[in-house]
Protein backbone atom coordinates (compact mmCIF):
# COMPACT_ATOMS: atom_id res chain seq x y z
CA UNK A 1 0.00 0.00 0.00
CA UNK A 2 0.77 3.70 -0.60
CA UNK A 3 1.97 5.11 2.85
CA UNK A 4 3.80 8.30 4.07
CA UNK A 5 6.66 7.75 6.05
CA UNK A 6 8.33 10.22 8.48
CA UNK A 7 11.46 9.00 7.94
CA UNK A 8 13.82 12.15 10.28
CA UNK A 9 12.48 14.54 12.70
CA UNK A 10 12.93 17.57 10.37
CA UNK A 11 9.20 18.51 10.15
CA UNK A 12 6.98 17.97 7.59
CA UNK A 13 9.83 17.86 5.52
CA UNK A 14 10.78 14.48 6.87
CA UNK A 15 7.85 12.93 5.31
CA UNK A 16 8.43 10.30 2.25
CA UNK A 17 5.94 8.24 0.38
CA UNK A 18 6.70 4.80 0.45
CA UNK A 19 5.18 1.34 -0.40
CA UNK A 20 4.64 -0.74 2.73
CA UNK A 21 2.96 -3.99 3.50
CA UNK A 22 -0.54 -3.48 4.98
CA UNK A 23 -1.66 -3.58 8.34
CA UNK A 24 -3.25 -6.99 9.72
CA UNK A 25 -6.63 -6.80 11.01
CA UNK A 26 -6.20 -8.51 14.11
CA UNK A 27 -9.03 -8.05 16.45
CA UNK A 28 -9.45 -4.67 15.49
CA UNK A 29 -11.24 -2.90 12.39
CA UNK A 30 -9.78 -2.85 9.28
CA UNK A 31 -10.18 0.31 7.17
CA UNK A 32 -9.57 0.59 3.19
CA UNK A 33 -8.78 4.40 4.14
CA UNK A 34 -10.22 7.38 1.51
CA UNK A 35 -9.48 10.12 3.22
CA UNK A 36 -7.50 11.03 6.34
CA UNK A 37 -7.49 14.19 8.94
CA UNK A 38 -4.31 16.23 9.70
CA UNK A 39 -4.08 17.35 12.95
CA UNK A 40 -1.64 19.61 15.36
CA UNK A 41 -0.07 16.62 16.61
CA UNK A 42 0.90 15.15 13.48
CA UNK A 43 2.74 18.23 12.69
CA UNK A 44 4.36 18.38 15.97
CA UNK A 45 4.89 14.27 15.86
CA UNK A 46 7.19 15.40 13.13
CA UNK A 47 9.39 17.60 14.74
CA UNK A 48 9.44 15.29 17.56
CA UNK A 49 7.80 17.53 19.87
CA UNK A 50 4.86 15.46 20.96
CA UNK A 51 3.75 13.91 24.00
CA UNK A 52 4.44 10.51 22.20
CA UNK A 53 8.04 9.76 20.78
CA UNK A 54 7.69 6.95 18.49
CA UNK A 55 10.99 5.96 16.82
CA UNK A 56 11.23 6.79 12.76
CA UNK A 57 10.63 5.85 10.86
CA UNK A 58 6.58 5.54 11.45
CA UNK A 59 3.62 6.59 9.39
CA UNK A 60 1.36 9.79 11.44
CA UNK A 61 -2.07 9.79 11.12
CA UNK A 62 -4.56 9.36 13.41
CA UNK A 63 -7.91 10.39 12.09
CA UNK A 64 -9.35 7.99 9.39
CA UNK A 65 -12.88 7.57 7.09
CA UNK A 66 -12.86 4.99 4.29
CA UNK A 67 -14.64 1.44 4.21
CA UNK A 68 -14.62 -1.40 6.17
CA UNK A 69 -12.69 -4.46 4.55
CA UNK A 70 -12.88 -6.68 8.07
CA UNK A 71 -14.31 -5.96 11.32
CA UNK A 72 -14.83 -8.66 14.60
CA UNK A 73 -17.49 -9.78 15.79
CA UNK A 74 -19.35 -7.70 18.07
CA UNK A 75 -17.87 -4.40 16.56
CA UNK A 76 -20.67 -1.79 15.97
CA UNK A 77 -19.46 -1.79 12.49
CA UNK A 78 -19.41 -4.34 9.42
CA UNK A 79 -17.18 -5.16 6.00
CA UNK A 80 -18.71 -2.73 3.51
CA UNK A 81 -19.52 -0.21 6.30
CA UNK A 82 -18.95 3.71 5.44
CA UNK A 83 -16.80 4.53 8.74
CA UNK A 84 -14.93 7.21 10.30
CA UNK A 85 -12.07 5.76 12.86
CA UNK A 86 -9.32 7.27 15.50
CA UNK A 87 -6.15 5.14 15.86
CA UNK A 88 -3.73 5.41 18.56
CA UNK A 89 -1.16 3.58 17.23
CA UNK A 90 -1.14 5.94 13.98
CA UNK A 91 -0.22 4.68 10.62
CA UNK A 92 -3.53 7.30 8.95
CA UNK A 93 -1.78 8.46 6.39
CA UNK A 94 -1.95 5.41 4.41
CA UNK A 95 -4.25 3.22 2.57
CA UNK A 96 -4.91 1.15 4.65
CA UNK A 97 -4.91 1.45 8.75
CA UNK A 98 -6.83 -0.35 11.84
CA UNK A 99 -8.49 1.30 14.59
CA UNK A 100 -9.64 -0.16 17.61
CA UNK A 101 -13.61 -1.56 17.21
CA UNK A 102 -14.54 1.16 20.40
CA UNK A 103 -13.23 3.96 18.07
CA UNK A 104 -14.74 3.34 14.92
CA UNK A 105 -18.07 4.55 14.12
CA UNK A 106 -20.72 4.43 11.05
CA UNK A 107 -20.47 7.86 9.20
CA UNK A 108 -23.93 9.65 9.21
CA UNK A 109 -25.19 9.48 5.18
CA UNK A 110 -25.40 13.27 4.33
CA UNK A 111 -21.31 13.35 4.87
CA UNK A 112 -18.43 12.98 2.89
CA UNK A 113 -15.61 10.94 3.93
CA UNK A 114 -13.60 13.99 3.95
CA UNK A 115 -15.83 15.44 6.49
CA UNK A 116 -16.14 12.18 8.31
CA UNK A 117 -12.10 12.18 8.54
CA UNK A 118 -12.08 14.82 11.27
CA UNK A 119 -14.39 13.81 13.36
CA UNK A 120 -13.53 11.37 15.76
CA UNK A 121 -10.71 13.39 17.49
CA UNK A 122 -11.90 17.10 16.92
CA UNK A 123 -15.76 16.32 17.89
CA UNK A 124 -15.15 14.26 20.75
CA UNK A 125 -12.26 16.42 22.15
CA UNK A 126 -15.23 19.40 21.80
CA UNK A 127 -17.59 17.02 23.69
CA UNK A 128 -15.35 16.20 26.32
CA UNK A 129 -13.96 19.46 27.10
CA UNK A 130 -17.01 21.28 27.10
CA UNK A 131 -19.11 18.66 28.57
CA UNK A 132 -17.22 16.78 31.13
CA UNK A 133 -14.83 18.81 32.03
CA UNK A 134 -16.57 22.23 31.22
CA UNK A 135 -20.07 21.42 33.01
CA UNK A 136 -21.56 23.36 29.92
CA UNK A 137 -24.99 24.55 30.71
CA UNK A 138 -27.39 25.86 28.22
CA UNK A 139 -27.62 29.66 28.42
CA UNK A 140 -23.90 30.08 29.53
CA UNK A 141 -21.93 31.85 26.76
CA UNK A 142 -18.55 29.78 25.48
CA UNK A 143 -15.86 31.49 24.27
CA UNK A 144 -13.66 30.06 21.37
CA UNK A 145 -10.38 30.67 20.45
CA UNK A 146 -8.99 29.16 16.95
CA UNK A 147 -12.51 29.22 16.26
CA UNK A 148 -11.62 28.70 12.59
CA UNK A 149 -9.98 25.68 12.76
CA UNK A 150 -10.85 21.90 12.90
CA UNK A 151 -11.13 21.60 17.16
CA UNK A 152 -12.42 25.08 17.11
CA UNK A 153 -15.44 24.85 14.78
CA UNK A 154 -16.23 21.42 16.59
CA UNK A 155 -16.29 22.94 19.69
CA UNK A 156 -18.55 25.91 17.97
CA UNK A 157 -21.51 22.82 16.74
CA UNK A 158 -20.92 21.51 20.72
CA UNK A 159 -21.53 24.13 22.31
CA UNK A 160 -24.48 25.52 19.92
CA UNK A 161 -25.89 21.88 20.63
CA UNK A 162 -26.01 22.26 24.48
CA UNK A 163 -27.83 25.44 24.02
CA UNK A 164 -25.11 27.84 25.02
CA UNK A 165 -24.24 31.23 23.29
CA UNK A 166 -21.16 31.15 21.23
CA UNK A 167 -18.24 33.85 20.92
CA UNK A 168 -15.45 33.21 18.52
CA UNK A 169 -11.76 34.19 18.05
CA UNK A 170 -10.78 34.29 15.06
CA UNK A 171 -7.38 35.68 13.08
CA UNK A 172 -8.73 37.30 10.37
CA UNK A 173 -11.67 38.08 8.11
CA UNK A 174 -11.87 34.93 5.95
CA UNK A 175 -11.29 32.92 9.61
CA UNK A 176 -14.30 34.77 10.43
CA UNK A 177 -16.72 33.73 7.89
CA UNK A 178 -15.59 30.05 8.74
CA UNK A 179 -16.35 30.55 12.42
CA UNK A 180 -19.87 31.98 11.07
CA UNK A 181 -20.63 29.43 8.90
CA UNK A 182 -19.66 27.19 11.90
CA UNK A 183 -22.67 28.30 13.78
CA UNK A 184 -20.77 31.05 16.04
CA UNK A 185 -23.40 33.75 17.58
CA UNK A 186 -20.51 36.34 17.55
CA UNK A 187 -17.41 36.78 15.67
CA UNK A 188 -14.49 38.68 17.29
CA UNK A 189 -11.09 39.14 15.79
CA UNK A 190 -8.11 38.08 18.02
CA UNK A 191 -6.39 41.70 18.02
CA UNK A 192 -9.16 43.21 20.27
CA UNK A 193 -11.38 39.98 21.33
CA UNK A 194 -11.27 40.89 25.53
CA UNK A 195 -13.02 44.34 24.84
CA UNK A 196 -15.63 42.28 22.53
CA UNK A 197 -16.61 39.67 24.71
CA UNK A 198 -17.01 42.37 27.43
CA UNK A 199 -19.21 44.18 25.22
CA UNK A 200 -21.41 40.80 24.00
CA UNK A 201 -22.02 39.69 27.77
CA UNK A 202 -22.73 43.24 29.24
CA UNK A 203 -19.10 43.53 31.44
CA UNK A 204 -20.21 40.04 33.34
CA UNK A 205 -17.58 37.89 31.57
CA UNK A 206 -17.67 33.99 29.64
CA UNK A 207 -19.05 31.44 31.66
CA UNK A 208 -16.30 28.89 29.78
CA UNK A 209 -13.63 29.67 27.76
CA UNK A 210 -11.81 26.95 25.51
CA UNK A 211 -8.27 27.85 24.49
CA UNK A 212 -6.09 25.61 22.15
CA UNK A 213 -4.00 28.51 21.16
CA UNK A 214 -1.99 29.31 25.22
CA UNK A 215 0.55 32.11 25.65
CA UNK A 216 -0.69 35.44 25.93
CA UNK A 217 -4.33 34.34 25.31
CA UNK A 218 -4.31 31.97 28.17
CA UNK A 219 -3.69 35.35 30.24
CA UNK A 220 -6.21 37.33 28.39
CA UNK A 221 -8.55 34.43 28.58
CA UNK A 222 -8.29 33.85 32.76
CA UNK A 223 -9.61 38.00 32.79
CA UNK A 224 -12.15 37.51 30.93
CA UNK A 225 -13.67 34.92 32.88
CA UNK A 226 -16.97 35.37 34.52
CA UNK A 227 -17.61 34.68 38.36
CA UNK A 228 -17.36 30.89 38.81
CA UNK A 229 -15.89 30.60 35.17
CA UNK A 230 -14.18 28.06 33.77
CA UNK A 231 -10.54 28.54 31.41
CA UNK A 232 -10.62 24.99 29.61
CA UNK A 233 -7.10 24.25 28.57
CA UNK A 234 -6.74 21.96 25.27
CA UNK A 235 -3.66 22.79 23.50
CA UNK A 236 -0.41 25.46 23.45
CA UNK A 237 -0.86 26.23 19.45
CA UNK A 238 1.20 29.19 19.99
CA UNK A 239 3.99 26.88 21.32
CA UNK A 240 4.14 28.88 24.52
CA UNK A 241 2.84 26.91 27.20
CA UNK A 242 1.46 29.22 29.95
CA UNK A 243 1.69 29.59 33.90
CA UNK A 244 -0.69 31.00 36.08
CA UNK A 245 -0.65 32.71 39.85
CA UNK A 246 -3.29 30.64 41.54
CA UNK A 247 -4.38 33.63 44.20
CA UNK A 248 -5.90 35.02 40.64
CA UNK A 249 -8.13 31.56 41.00
CA UNK A 250 -9.07 32.02 44.65
CA UNK A 251 -9.87 35.84 44.52
CA UNK A 252 -11.89 35.37 41.41
CA UNK A 253 -13.94 32.01 41.83
CA UNK A 254 -12.55 30.75 38.62
CA UNK A 255 -11.47 27.64 37.29
CA UNK A 256 -8.57 26.53 34.89
CA UNK A 257 -9.48 22.73 33.65
CA UNK A 258 -6.97 20.47 32.12
CA UNK A 259 -8.22 18.85 29.18
CA UNK A 260 -6.94 15.53 27.26
CA UNK A 261 -9.40 13.34 25.90
CA UNK A 262 -7.25 10.48 24.69
CA UNK A 263 -5.62 10.17 28.03
CA UNK A 264 -9.08 9.93 29.46
CA UNK A 265 -10.29 7.32 27.68
CA UNK A 266 -7.46 4.80 28.67
CA UNK A 267 -9.47 5.33 32.08
CA UNK A 268 -12.95 4.87 31.07
CA UNK A 269 -13.42 3.72 27.38
CA UNK A 270 -17.11 3.83 27.27
CA UNK A 271 -17.05 7.76 27.28
CA UNK A 272 -16.61 7.19 23.67
CA UNK A 273 -20.40 5.47 23.11
CA UNK A 274 -22.10 8.45 25.25
CA UNK A 275 -20.38 10.58 23.40
CA UNK A 276 -20.89 9.37 19.81
CA UNK A 277 -24.22 8.99 20.56
CA UNK A 278 -25.39 12.82 21.41
CA UNK A 279 -23.04 13.86 18.41
CA UNK A 280 -25.48 11.64 16.28
CA UNK A 281 -28.51 13.16 17.54
CA UNK A 282 -26.79 16.70 16.70
CA UNK A 283 -25.92 15.85 13.26
CA UNK A 284 -29.12 14.83 12.29
CA UNK A 285 -30.61 18.02 13.79
CA UNK A 286 -28.24 19.53 11.58
CA UNK A 287 -26.05 21.18 14.28
CA UNK A 288 -22.72 19.68 13.65
CA UNK A 289 -21.85 19.62 10.52
CA UNK A 290 -18.05 19.22 10.15
CA UNK A 291 -16.27 22.09 8.32
CA UNK A 292 -13.51 20.54 5.27
CA UNK A 293 -10.77 23.28 4.75
CA UNK A 294 -7.95 22.50 2.14
CA UNK A 295 -8.11 19.00 0.55
CA UNK A 296 -4.64 17.33 -0.54
CA UNK A 297 -3.15 14.47 -1.72
CA UNK A 298 -1.41 12.13 -0.27
CA UNK A 299 1.46 12.47 -1.92
CA UNK A 300 1.37 16.43 -0.78
CA UNK A 301 1.16 15.37 3.04
CA UNK A 302 4.11 18.13 3.49
CA UNK A 303 2.14 20.94 2.50
CA UNK A 304 -0.72 19.74 4.43
CA UNK A 305 1.51 19.89 7.86
CA UNK A 306 2.74 23.33 6.57
CA UNK A 307 -0.74 24.73 5.63
CA UNK A 308 -1.18 24.14 9.67
CA UNK A 309 1.91 25.21 11.04
CA UNK A 310 1.48 28.80 9.12
CA UNK A 311 -1.81 29.13 10.63
CA UNK A 312 -3.06 29.99 7.34
CA UNK A 313 -5.80 26.55 7.42
CA UNK A 314 -9.47 26.92 8.12
CA UNK A 315 -12.19 23.97 8.19
CA UNK A 316 -10.71 20.44 8.84
CA UNK A 317 -7.18 20.07 6.63
CA UNK A 318 -7.60 16.57 4.96
CA UNK A 319 -5.74 14.40 2.48
CA UNK A 320 -7.70 12.11 0.01
CA UNK A 321 -6.04 8.81 -0.19
CA UNK A 322 -7.95 7.49 -2.79
CA UNK A 323 -11.27 8.22 -5.02
CA UNK A 324 -14.57 6.81 -2.72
Amino acid sequence: MRALQLQRLTGPEGLEQVELAEPEAGDGVLIDVVAAGVSFPDLLLTHGQYQMKPEVPFVPGVEVAGVVRAAPAGARVKAGDRVMGFSFTLGGFAEACVVAPELAFPIPPAWSFEQAAGVVMNYHTAHFALHRRGQLRAGETVVVHGAAGGVGTAAVQVAKGAGARVVAVVGDARKAEVATRAGADVVLLAKDWPAGVREATEGRGADVVLDVVGGDVFDKSLKALAPEGRLLVVGFASGQIPSVAVNRLLLRNVSVVGVAWGAFLMQAPELTDTIARDLDALAARGIVNPVVGSVFPLEDGAKALRELESRQAVGKVVLKVKPG
